[in-house]
């Protein structure tokens, strides 16, 4: 399979300005493929150790910071011959030694030569445990599930990929039911590299709702195992809650939906956690459309979404012919897995800051609303073909400067200060 995240890594090799690397992401999103992958494409040699229940590597990470007693052990450890420049050391599950994390440092002030990188799930809560982050010391890159556009090349439709990529409108409104059939699969497989790899190599849904219904396990005993025990209760029931809250009309997140009279100090902990766990994106309203986004944010009002639309998918218990036969998938839930779809493409892109809008004394309310170079872009989401009666013609209408997207189930048509992208063309 092909990730897009091999074009960033090697953009890091090659940076004269290179530091050690921790690459975020949430368990099974391909990190430790991703990395050893990497590592083949541009080393000669790959020092790869996995450090979970690992002692000796608990031993040589908390006596001291040594780098070269360091080294000399990754070099026992390994059996690789570690040496500057040409061999990638990969330290992989570094969870269970959080010192691995502080011991960045030491190795870009004293062995910048030596290429590092480390991962490790639930990675962006284990650094801040006791240990010193090591601030402006390391690169961070961050791995998502896989994109439309990388599920289409695990299935070998490379060139419906490379017109998507060129944004070849033309060539894309005449194969518009072939890329809706292929959209339909990814709603239903998502993104999660063991799920997609299966259903590519064999079609199987049901094994492939199998692998998803494990992930999810797997999950949630990370739940148990990594959060303060005081909170487990209340991460459940924030992440178990997370399709219900999308599928209504109104997609703010709303506290009292967990339990009656909850409030939002009570679960604001339990959602750091899934968010810093990489399992939940969350986005603020924005209550002013104006420059820059993130000082008009409202803290009180906040939309949440899973990492992937398959993993919701099977949260929910979608049934397979729903998804890929039935004409009215785009509509159903209310848009909510549409917008959980558009929201994975935009974070997987790199887009930031995102925020959505929502007027406390109108009935405007605007999907997303991002940033584009200095401008502003307004995003509507829908489901499916039928875009009338909506806010975002109101808002340009009242904004005569403004130009704004519709991702639909339209073909791509440019409009009067409005461009529909179909939903495939995120």
């Amino acid at each position: 399979m092909e990730r897009t995240i091999i074009q960033s890594l090697k953009r890091w090799k090659e940076d004269p300005n290179r530091k050690p690397l921790i690459l975020n992401g949430a368990r099974q999103v391909g990190k430790t493929w991703a990395l050893r992958n990497f590592a083949q494409q541009e080393y000669s040699k790959e020092a790869y150790i996995i450090c979970r229940k690992n002692d000796l590597v608990r031993q040589l990470f908390t006596q001291d910071f040594d780098t070269n007693r360091i080294l000399r052990g990754l070099r026992a450890i390994s059996g690789v011959d570690i040496t500057p420049n040409d061999t990638l050391i990969i330290l992989d599950e570094v969870q269970d030694v959080p010192e691995i994390i502080e011991s960045l440092k030491y190795f870009y002030e004293t062995a910048p030569d030596y290429h590092i990188a480390v991962a490790g799930s639930l990675l962006g809560i284990a650094m801040h445990t006791g240990v010193s982050y090591p601030v402006g010391k390391v690169n961070t890159l961050h791995l998502y599930p896989m994109d439309f556009e990388e599920f289409l090349l695990a299935k070998g439709e490379t060139e419906a990929a490379k017109i998507l990529k060129q944004r070849d409108y033309v060539l894309t409104n005449m194969l518009h039911e072939k890329f809706v059939d292929l959209l339909r699969q990814y709603y239903y497989v998502g993104g999660m590299p063991e799920a997609v790899k299966y259903y590519v190599e064999n079609g199987a849904l049901q094994k492939v709702r199998s692998i998803q219904e494990e992930i999810l396990k797997g999950y949630d005993m990370d739940f148990s195992k990594h959060a303060p025990q005081e909170l487990v209760a209340r991460i459940r029931l924030v992440w178990q809650s997370i399709p219900s809250q999308l599928f209504k009309e109104n997609k703010k997140f709303i506290y009292g939906a967990l339990r009656k009279g909850a409030r939002a100090n009570e679960y604001e902990l339990a959602i750091q956690w899934l968010i810093d766990a990489g399992l939940l994106y969350q986005i603020r309203n924005c209550n002013k459309l104006a420059l820059p986004l993130d000082i008009y944010a409202d803290t009180s009002a906040i939309k949440l979404y899973m990492l992937d639309i398959g993993l919701m998918g099977a949260m929910v218990h979608t049934d397979p012919a729903q998804v890929l036969i039935q004409n009215n998938i785009f509509s159903e839930y209310k848009g909510g897995m549409t917008e959980q779809y558009v929201l994975q493409q935009l974070k997987a892109s790199g887009t930031s800051p995102i925020y959505y809008h929502k007027s406390g004394n109108s009935r405007l309310e605007i999907d997303f609303i991002i940033q584009q170079k200095a401008n502003l872009l307004p995003i509507e989401v829908k489901a499916e073909g039928n875009v009338r009666a909506n806010s975002l013609s109101a808002l340009i209408a009242d904004t005569p400067s403004m130009h704004a997207v519709r991702f639909s189930m339209l073909p791509y048509k440019e409009q009067d200060r409005m461009t529909n992208i179909p939903l495939y063309a995120v």
